[in-house]
């Protein structure tokens, strides 16, 4: 993982091997980032993305394997109870053009990504929404 800080923009890229959601979080507890849109595309080899299931109140996950581009990668990242809280989702295409995606539980990159994060001049929270099972946005 590297990274640039130009104004309130980190242009981030990860290397093979590294783990999305995790280095975003380090990136964000080291620089003290509160509130941010992120964005990005890459490659990746093993990630897990999750269907939120309205009746059980989790999400249904599944891991895919193989070599996959990451075509959308989107979400924010703010706090929940003062810590940190990122809420991405994420679009892979295989060979062939088929893509699958979702919530974006993990995803280890096969070769490099490249993630915009857009610093936010404000700060919003999360707060549990017990009837949902779902954390959402508190102002």
């Amino acid at each position: 993982m590297d990274y640039r800080i130009f104004d309130k923009t980190v242009v981030l890229r990860l290397d093979k091997g590294d783990e999305i959601v995790s280095c975003i979080k380090e990136l964000c507890e080291k620089e003290n980032i509160k509130s941010a849109s992120v964005s990005g595309i890459g490659g990746t080899g093993d990630f897990t993305v999750g269907v939120f299931n309205s009746e059980k109140k989790c999400y249904d996950q599944k891991t895919f394997r193989g070599d996959y581009e990451i075509t959308s990668l989107i979400g924010n990242i703010n706090t929940y109870n003062d810590k940190h809280y990122s809420h991405i989702h994420v679009n892979c295409a295989k060979k062939g053009g088929k893509t699958v995606g979702g919530h974006l539980i993990k995803s280890v990159i096969s070769l490099t990504a490249e993630i915009i994060i857009n610093i936010i001049d404000g700060r919003f929270d999360r707060y549990r929404d017990e009837s949902l099972q779902i954390n959402k946005i508190k102002f």
